[in-house]
């Protein structure tokens, strides 16, 4: 007998699956349902890396926000 959660997380764990549920809980619109199904399939390194990735480009957003603001 094998885990469900562990099949569902081998199936369908892409990088770019976890980018594209990083993305939408960065705008803070996901639902919870998916946010569940989420916790169940996408591997938690990839969760770590596109989070961290995900942090650096919001800072690097903000800061040219605050530099085009402050040049103006």
């Amino acid at each position: 007998m094998s885990d469900p959660v562990v099949q569902t997380r081998e199936k369908n764990s892409s990088f770019w699956a976890t980018v594209k549920a990083v993305a939408w809980s960065f705008l803070g619109i996901r639902r919870g349902k998916e946010f569940q199904e989420d916790i169940g399939r996408l591997k938690p390194y990839h969760l770590i890396a596109a989070g961290i990735v995900g942090v650096f480009i919001l800072i690097g957003i903000l800061m040219l926000v605050v530099k085009f603001a402050v040049s103006a």
